[in-house]
């Protein structure tokens, strides 16, 4: 067998003749801008999000930015963000011209650990950005309570969680204004970039399609200096017809996950993901540790199974912040998760038979 790190081929022939017929609909329609389509599914993602409004803009970066800015966080300000996560949750925040103050995972969930947070909050904090990352939510009843008591924004960064739930509640639908992606490799993608906010605050949903189009309501009066950062009808189109398969993937993924989780047990060194009591995973991702991580890696990959790390630099130690001043050893846990994560094969359509040829090369390699 040759497996993949990410295939879309059982789920691409599933919907071909639905994309293609959405796709001859939008080309006969010569609108292609923030028309009907995008309108049916900022409704249709709304309701499946469990939120008031859903605003599509152009990929989950530019919806976090947007997010940052309907709230008027900017210079001066301080956003909390984990200290484990996409470089995208701390670009939006130096975008703006924020700081950013990075948390420490907890080290069973690898999400931001709200045990720490007080700690990190001062007089110029604004906002947490709590990140569902790999696909399981948050301990954002904690979160909540932390934010409130300290009146700061929550800005959600759903990018890797749609549909995941935290105590019953749709990740998404937690925070004032929520950001989400659709880049295609998410659990629910587009044919390119594409990316939505969430809200239940009507006035921000508002502020926010303002922001996205130039900073204008009305066409060339500019209330504020905007962005174009829409969501253009095609991939509104592809994902209204995604949005219908996304319970039935979400399953399959959860599926594979326990084919691994069943078959790992006991393996060599490698801890398995944990999911918290309250809080579902959709598994964007399935991701183990292991000291052995790179050898692993390779083994894999002589072997046919294609892997990959998710993130083998944390945002504290990126090139692209050394102006910050952090060092190696300032966040340990996200440091040592980027040496020990491994991201193993899970995509909708694969099978048990695959998860077999993966979890036999792993057991072997550890032999």
């Amino acid at each position: 067998m040759n497996i993949p790190f990410l295939s879309f081929k059982t789920m691409q022939e599933s919907i071909r003749d639905e994309m293609i017929q959405s796709f001859t609909e939008v080309y006969d329609s010569a609108w292609y801008i923030l028309g009907k389509k995008v309108e049916a599914f900022e409704e249709a993602y709304a309701k499946f999000n469990q939120v008031a409004a859903c605003v599509g803009v152009s990929n989950g970066l530019d919806a976090l930015v947007i997010a940052l800015k309907t709230l008027q966080i900017g210079k001066g300000d301080e956003v909390i963000v984990p200290s484990n996560t996409f470089i995208a949750s701390v670009l939006a925040v130096t975008y703006v011209g924020a700081a950013p103050v990075f948390v420490e995972p907890d080290e069973r969930t690898y999400n931001i650990n709200p045990a720490l947070l007080e700690k990190a909050i001062t007089p110029n904090t604004k906002a947490i950005i709590p990140v569902h990352l790999y696909g399981q939510a948050c301990e954002m009843d904690k979160i909540t309570s932390i934010a409130e008591k300290h009146k700061l924004f929550i800005i959600e960064d759903n990018a890797q969680a749609h549909g995941a739930t935290f105590a019953n509640k749709m990740t998404g639908s937690w925070g004032h204004i929520n950001a989400t992606s659709f880049y295609p490799g998410k659990n629910l993608g587009a044919l390119g970039d594409a990316g939505a906010i969430t809200t239940n605050d009507t006035a921000l949903a508002g502020k926010a399609k303002v922001f996205r189009n130039y900073g204008s309501e009305k066409k060339y009066y500019n209330e504020e200096a905007g962005f174009n950062m829409r969501l253009d009808e095609m991939q509104a189109a592809f994902l209204l017809i995604k949005l219908k398969k996304i319970d039935s993937w979400t399953k399959h993924r959860q599926q594979v996950a326990d084919w691994y989780i069943q078959q790992l047990q006991n393996t060599g060194d490698i801890t398995l993901p944990f999911t918290h009591s309250l809080a579902t995973n959709v598994y964007h991702l399935f991701v183990i540790k292991t000291q052995r991580r790179n050898e692993l890696m390779k083994y894999l990959t002589d072997h046919n199974v294609h892997t990959q790390i998710h993130y083998p630099v944390p945002p504290h130690l990126q090139e692209c912040y050394k102006n910050l001043g952090f060092k190696i050893g300032d966040f340990p846990i996200a440091e040592q998760l980027a040496k020990t994560c491994l991201s193993l094969p899970l995509y909708p359509g694969m099978t048990e038979k695959q998860v077999e040829f993966v979890v036999n090369n792993i057991k072997h390699f550890f032999l």
